[in-house]
């Protein structure tokens, strides 16, 4: 009974704890985390015994062969209704029943008890007798020793048989001396075992305010996060809405730039083309002249008489019939202006399509700002409301009288600690009286085995065969006397012994199968929560005395299990049946009403104009412009013309050779002029227009710049198609779906600020449920009191006490006996038999 008052002063502990409030560790998200310091205690888990815990296994060992019957859980529980009061109505069937239960159950250890009890009621009694007749020189005590064939043997098996003996009496008494010291160790650590369970107890309790503070302390952190992220709603909420919006938008007016960079390139490349073009038509105009020129001088040349006469004729005809080749190669003249496609452009580039652009780029680039504008009255709100909570969670904090019960039970902690340092002394005190008694049960047996140890030496090295019983030495009869002392101190104390050996025994082996195994194997606890056991109105006595309502479900061996995993004591204690943590909190309440806040946001964006009518006009007349009419292949074929039909330097060379082989006179004369004309014409015409016809100005290439014109014209119409139509599409999204986004985003926003509370109120729910107060501390108070104190400290050692001192009184019974006949052999006798040679064959003749 004494146990579970202990073990409901515990369970008290623990309420009075969980009455102090919510504690706990939180973890936020998006950057918030919290976690609870970490608390460390000084008493360990486990015990551990070291080796010695061999020599307990092999006592319990024993225990269980003396008392195999499983836990008595039925009849625990009937005495316990009966509040262990048998007096009255003894004889009723019922309590006789239950009587003979306890007793088959008992029947091991009565049996040994009564054993043992019969040792020590007949030991003095066969001693006293042993001794009177031992005096009329009976039961051995008559000091002639008859000889015998086999007396040899004897002594040696007598001497041997005790040996053995004195062995297994040896380690029964080492384990008795071991037992002895183990328990006084023990017993000196009780205080520091008591400290270190009162000071985990004690950081429980004042850890919790620091606990409660801090899990408090981080709704500013959380606040201080969602107000940054309220003030940066223009980069967050508005960003969000934009980078939504952005791969619809931006691709239409890129396009939109592209284009207008084209127009500007177009106009550009058309200029070039334009005016090389012109300046090649006059440079081909004057070629022309000049080559006209040339061609009527020698035909005026060729007019003269010397043509008519041989060979010159020939030469003649030939040069006559060369002259075609003397012509203009290309058609630049009938090559179209682009006159009309220029001022086309111009007319098209007097609206800055660029800047209207920047205007689309601008107004869509501004979404974030004209939220932020937009939203100020609703983020003023939500800070409000998050005041609010903040007010709410303090308040709440506020309502329970933490400090007080601490106070309170601090003020217990330290009455225990005083009781215990108070106490601890007188135990120790006794505890070395005990120690003072098991030492000298031990040393009284040692002294036992030492004196057989002696008589054994002696007689064993002091016996000499040759001698005669009546002529034994003194060494010899030394150890008989050993013996025999040894005999009689072993029936003077013996009894005594075994006394304390039943009574420890009794005592060690219920406390070891009714105390310690159960509650090791927790079927005890499973005992104390039978319904109306302890109490015939409480269905469970815990919830009863915890909760005041003993139909909950709260048991001890629940209470215990989640206290030895940590488990806080909200949860352990099922305290939500009578404060529910999830109604201070209003964890729902809380995040609907930011929720609403949320939902209430305005942004109108809808006045977003990516590009005005002006700027779709300017798309239209630029795909009108006819560039995308031009035949550039007919430019580009007479571009990679020559400027002439034949090579003027080679036509100047032939008309000069042709020349030379002419005689004297003015045709020659002519020809070499008119081929000298050609060479001027080829480097001061030809060549230059060569030059013109390959490069244009801003040193670009002729050929590029048409090729440039050809790409960007390709397709034109059907490219501005394309371009007006993504426009019609990304504003006409802009106008009927961009609400959709506002609300999408509003929507994430929204939750990404409540999201950070909701998991502030959760953490701190589940930390207050699960984490603070972790009463572990208690768990192990508990298993220090029982499982080390009772069972490790003081019902181990005690039964390893008896166990060890228990056998070796046992084997002081055969020792008895051998002794009592090996000093028969050892001892010098005072009568002898003698063998008469003269006499019959086979008598012995008796002398003093």
């Amino acid at each position: 009974m004494a146990l579970l008052l202990g073990f409901l002063l515990l369970l008290e502990l623990c309420w009075d704890t969980s009455a102090l409030g919510p504690l706990s560790s939180t973890k936020g998200s998006d950057g918030l985390e919290f976690e609870l310091p970490a608390t460390n205690y000084e008493t360990k888990d486990s015990n551990q015994a070291g080796p010695i815990s061999v020599l307990f296994q092999i006592v319990q060992v024993f225990l269980q062969v003396v008392q195999p019957h499983p836990f008595p859980e039925d009849i625990l529980r009937k005495i316990l209704q009966k509040k262990f009061d048998f007096s009255t109505d003894y004889d009723k069937p019922e309590n006789v029943v239950l009587t003979l239960k306890i007793i088959y159950y008992e029947i091991g250890i009565i049996i040994c008890a009564v054993l043992g009890l019969l040792f020590v009621i007949l030991m003095p009694l066969v001693g006293f007798c042993f001794g009177l007749c031992r005096c009329c020189n009976k039961c051995g005590g008559e000091m002639h020793q008859r000889q015998k064939k086999n007396g040899a043997f004897l002594r040696k098996y007598f001497t041997v048989s005790l040996l053995v003996i004195c062995i297994f009496i040896s380690v029964g008494i080492i384990y008795g001396f071991v037992a002895n010291h183990h328990l006084r160790t023990r017993i000196e650590k009780t205080r520091k075992l008591a400290e270190s369970n009162l000071k985990d107890l004690r950081t429980l309790l004042i850890g919790t305010p620091a606990q409660i503070n801090y899990v408090l302390s981080q709704y500013a952190s959380t606040k201080e996060k969602a107000f940054s992220d309220l003030d940066n709603i223009k980069s967050l909420l508005g960003g969000g809405i934009h980078d939504q919006l952005r791969p619809k938008v931006i691709p239409v007016l890129d396009d939109i730039k592209a284009m207008a960079e084209a127009i500007k390139e177009t106009r550009e490349a058309l200029l070039n083309v334009n005016n090389t073009l012109k300046e090649l038509k006059m440079s081909t105009a004057q070629l022309n002249t000049s080559l006209s020129d040339v061609k009527r001088n020698l035909e005026q040349s060729l007019n003269d008489p010397m043509c008519s006469v041989p060979p010159v004729a020939t030469t003649c005809n030939n040069i006559r019939m060369s002259l075609g080749q003397l012509d203009d190669n290309t058609n630049l003249g009938q090559l179209p202006s682009l006159d009309k496609q220029i001022d086309n452009i111009n007319n098209v580039l007097q609206t800055d399509l660029s800047s209207l652009v920047q205007k689309g780029y601008k107004s869509f680039n501004d979404i974030p700002e004209m939220v932020q504008n937009q939203t100020t009255d609703i983020v003023s709100d939500v800070k409000r409301t998050l005041n609010s909570l903040g007010s709410d969670i303090e308040n709440m904090s506020e309502q329970i009288p933490i400090q007080d019960k601490l106070s309170d039970f601090i003020g217990y902690i330290n009455d225990t600690e005083t009781y215990i340092h108070r106490n601890l002394p007188t135990l120790e005190e006794y505890d070395s009286y005990r120690w003072l008694g098991g030492l000298i049960v031990c040393c009284l047996l040692t002294l036992i085995v030492v004196f057989y140890y002696l008589g054994l030496m002696c007689g064993t090295f002091g016996y000499d065969r040759h001698a005669t019983p009546t002529r034994r030495g003194c060494v010899s009869n030394t150890g008989g006397i050993f013996l025999m002392v040894g005999v009689g101190i072993s029936f003077l104390f013996c009894w005594i012994l075994m006394t304390i050996v039943v009574l420890t025994f009794v005592i060690g082996g219920n406390m070891e199968k009714l105390v310690c195994e159960p509650y090791q194997n927790r079927k005890l606890f499973q005992i104390l929560d039978t319904p109306y056991l302890l109490n015939e109105n409480w269905k469970y006595y815990l919830s009863g005395m915890v909760l005041d309502k003993p139909d909950i479900n709260l048991t001890f061996e629940q209470v215990y299990s989640d206290c030895k995993e940590n488990k806080g004591i909200y949860s352990t204690l099922k305290l939500e049946n009578t404060y529910n943590i999830s109604e201070h909190l209003n964890i729902q309440e809380h995040a609907r009403n930011l929720s609403n806040d949320f939902k209430n946001m305005n942004v109108n964006i809808d006045n977003i104009v990516l590009l005005d009518a002006a700027g779709r006009k300017n798309l239209m007349d630029f795909s009108s412009s006819g560039v995308d009419t031009i035949d550039y292949n007919v430019y580009l074929a007479e571009m990679g013309k020559t400027p002439t039909k034949v090579n003027l330097l080679s036509f100047a060379d032939d008309l000069d050779t042709k020349a030379n082989n002419l005689p004297q006179g003015s045709l020659k004369q002519s020809l070499k002029n008119n081929a000298q004309n050609l060479k001027t014409i080829h480097h001061g015409q030809v060549m230059p227009l060569e030059q013109s016809m390959k490069y244009g100005k801003a040193r670009s290439t002729i050929n590029q710049s048409i090729k440039e014109l050809q790409h960007k014209s390709s397709g034109l119409r059907v490219k501005v198609a394309n371009i007006l139509s993504s426009l019609d599409s990304a504003q006409d999204f802009l106008q009927t779906r961009i609400s959709s986004v506002i609300v999408k985003e509003s929507s994430k926003y929204g939750n990404m600020i409540i999201g950070y509370f909701e998991h502030y109120l959760q953490w701190v729910k589940i930390s207050i449920t699960e984490q603070i107060a972790a009463c572990k501390p208690v768990a192990t108070a508990l298993d220090s009191a029982v499982d080390v104190f009772l069972c490790s400290y003081i019902i181990d050692p005690m039964n390893l006490f008896w166990f060890g001192i228990g056998k070796a009184t046992i084997f002081l019974l055969p020792a008895i006996i051998f002794a009592v006949k090996l000093a028969k052999y050892y001892r010098r006798m005072d009568s002898e038999d003698v063998y008469d040679d003269s006499s019959v064959l086979g008598t012995w003749h008796f002398t003093l």
